[in-house]
């Protein structure tokens, strides 16, 4: 019961509060969604000491069944998900953004913490679909209805580039789920993965095409990824949180579930092809992030560059790099949510974060903000002790001694320019702590050139149009309190923690991932 609760409770509770909850006032709505979110992080951890399955009849004429179960594997990337609900749930108790009604908002919140929970626990293949797709549906009503108030035409636009990358993906990744069931004469995970295994090569290469690239638009990986940045950078702060913790996790996981597990051989075939797009992608994305202007917007590309460290891992074949890449996955999900909470925060109360302009050092002005946002570039960069150096690191050592020794010269040449597009990282970081942490000593020593700063910004003074400012310099006051700073220090420890004991996670994941890989190196 614990793992049926885990799925169920999040989206019952979160349809109940879509569907009836309209008259409930901010403080009720907000109070219940997180009141279930911290129900289902207990559950969570109660599923993942005791690792229960569930495998019952569901549509018995196509061979489907309710399979549920987790692993190694999943375990992470469940506690991940569930912390990142408590997280945005309680973020909604200081803020609801305008568009819909209050448990409108914390209901798609919580559908999304369900559906991906369903998604990592999920051991039939067509209940993975199902259960994939129905996050699309409450992260497009975050963007859509919930982002930037000031900008619909850019939100309408978001919404729909989202909705239109994401469909196309889910198209071939299903055309490819019918090809591998129908070739196989099975829907369960567990069977596929002998089944698929026993197909001729061919197949495999048709099956395997179709699953990465529709999962590649989910990831996203380059060149698919230009949805990305138009929702990061519209979408509210927990809906941003959502997209980079959860929604992306759920497309490398589903790399490793499908295509990597049970069409090995076509992915083989595709695997040095893949690791090139992904490293393009951190070479791009980090040089985007060296000139972006806009600061939710360059976190987005930065996105963009980690997870093509986690595609590299992946991509390698071995077990190594397969635990690079499903660390680094962790990392980066708790990483981008420290960063998106920080800069989510500027945007509300400055009304926008354009790093063409002087704002105030926030060291001066919000030290503790300012902290845990040069702790989130930190790490983001990958320094030694923090959550993003193990993943980014051991993705390129694998890349090194790739499982397929004839793939040799190729994984070498792009674990050498991922490992120099990792420290144009350190460029873009020292960029933005030049910009807003140490800020402008001028506008210091003048708080009413900063105001009128804020203002110029917006000139109506609302910041996100909740904030109530008028441009008297009361939008100076940036500094995290309350059930911001909750989140903040929550994902903060959690950043230090995967830097300094990655035994935790990697000691889980090992025999999973030795088990996927059937002892290869």
């Amino acid at each position: 019961m614990a793992l049926i609760t885990l799925v169920l409770l999040p989206l019952l509770g979160g349809l109940a509060l879509v569907a009836g909850g309209r008259g409930l006032a901010a403080p009720v709505a907000t109070r219940v969604g997180a009141a279930l979110a911290g129900v289902t992080f207990l559950l969570a951890v109660v599923v993942a000491v005791t690792r229960p399955v569930v495998d019952r009849s569901w549509l018995p004429e196509l061979g489907v069944r309710a399979h549920l179960g987790v692993d190694g594997i999943a375990i992470p990337l469940i506690l991940l998900t569930a912390l990142v609900g408590v997280l945005v749930t309680i973020h909604a108790m200081g803020e609801v953004p305008a568009g819909g009604s209050p448990a409108t908002f914390v209901g798609s919140l919580l559908l999304v913490v369900g559906g991906a929970l369903a998604t990592f626990t999920a051991r039939d293949i067509v209940l993975f679909f199902l259960a994939f797709e129905l996050v699309l549906i409450p992260m497009w009503v975050l963007i859509r209805r919930f982002g930037d108030p000031h900008h619909p035409g850019a939100r309408a636009e978001a919404g729909h580039r989202f909705v239109l990358y994401t469909a196309v993906g889910s198209t071939l990744m299903l055309v490819g789920i019918l090809l591998l069931v129908s070739s196989a004469g099975s829907t369960d995970l567990g069977r596929l993965v002998e089944a698929g295994a026993a197909l001729p090569h061919g197949r495999q290469l048709t099956i395997a095409l179709l699953l990465v690239t529709g999962l590649a638009v989910k990831v996203p990986v380059f060149p698919l990824h230009t949805w990305l940045p138009s929702a990061h950078t519209i979408a509210p702060t927990a809906g941003s949180v959502l997209l980079a913790a959860i929604l992306l996790k759920m497309g490398t996981y589903g790399l490793v579930r499908l295509p990597l597990a049970l069409v090995p051989s076509g992915f083989a075939a595709l695997a040095p092809w893949l690791a090139i797009a992904g490293v393009v992608g951190i070479v791009w994305g980090s040089l985007v992030c060296l000139v972006e202007r806009d600061l939710k917007r360059l976190i987005a590309y930065s996105s963009v560059a980690h997870m093509g460290f986690v595609v590299l891992g992946l991509s390698t074949g071995t077990v190594a790099g397969l635990q690079a890449a499903l660390y680094g996955n962790l990392a980066h999900g708790v990483i981008s949510a420290l960063l998106f909470v920080v800069v989510g925060g500027l945007k509300r109360r400055w009304g926008s974060v354009d790093l063409r302009r002087s704002w105030p050092a926030l060291r001066e002005i919000a030290p503790r903000r300012g902290f845990a946002l040069i702790l989130g570039l930190a790490a983001a960069l990958g320094l030694p002790g923090l959550a993003g150096f193990w993943g980014e690191f051991l993705a390129v050592l694998a890349a090194w001694r790739p499982a397929d020794v004839t793939q040799i010269p190729v994984f070498r040449t792009v674990a050498v320019i991922a490992a120099i597009g990792g420290a144009l990282a350190a460029a873009y970081a020292l960029r933005v702590a030049r910009l807003l942490w140490v800020g402008d000593a001028v506008e210091l020593a003048d708080p009413a050139g900063v105001a009128d700063a804020v203002e110029a910004v917006d000139p109506s003074g609302d910041g996100d149009g909740d904030s109530g400012q008028r441009g008297t310099g009361e939008g100076l006051d940036v500094e995290a309190r309350g059930v911001e700073w909750m989140a903040l220090s929550a994902l903060g420890l959690a950043t230090v923690l995967l830097g300094v004991l990655p035994w935790l996670v990697l000691g889980v994941m090992d025999p999973a991932v030795t088990a996927l890989l059937g002892g290869a190196r």
